[in-house]
């Protein structure tokens, strides 16, 4: 419900909603917690908050809330913190840290071997989310349910 407010702009009800999630812990309501502190909607802009949140829904397998803890470790300059967590969140799936691997390969800071190694690992997540039963939902979602 609190993801479903927080784009309608019901920042105070998203907050509520996503704050009793996280407490079970729900790894996206993390996740959208951390987006709520770090741009200050619906609460102040408190970056500890985001980033504990962040954290939390990591540690609950969330790739892009592992990808955001990259993004923030690369930004501060701590390229090895972040390249780990881009390597964690690619062997989940996420393309996003398969870019910032690759520009930490291109920029030297990551080895051959570990930049073969993650996308070895990106490619086996994305391979086991593959199935007919996914592949006809994604047509029937398309075509509209008839």
């Amino acid at each position: 419900m609190g993801i479903r407010r927080y784009p309608e702009g019901d920042y105070g009800s998203a907050f509520g909603y996503l704050n009793k999630a996280a407490r079970v812990g729900d790894a996206s309501a993390h996740s959208q917690l951390a987006r709520m502190f770090m741009n200050g909607h619906g609460v102040g802009k408190d970056k500890k908050k985001a980033v504990y949140h962040l954290e939390e829904a990591a540690i609950a397998g969330h790739p892009t809330a592992r990808h955001n803890l990259g993004a923030i470790e690369w930004n501060n300059g701590s390229m090895e913190r972040a390249l780990k967590h881009f390597i964690i969140a690619a062997n989940l799936g996420d393309d996003n840290s398969v870019d910032m691997l690759k520009h930490g390969y291109l920029e030297g800071v990551l080895s051959k071997e570990d930049f073969a190694a993650a996308l070895r690992a990106h490619q086996a997540a994305v391979d086991a989310t593959k199935s007919p039963q996914r592949d006809a939902a994604e047509k029937a979602r398309g075509e509209g349910i008839k």
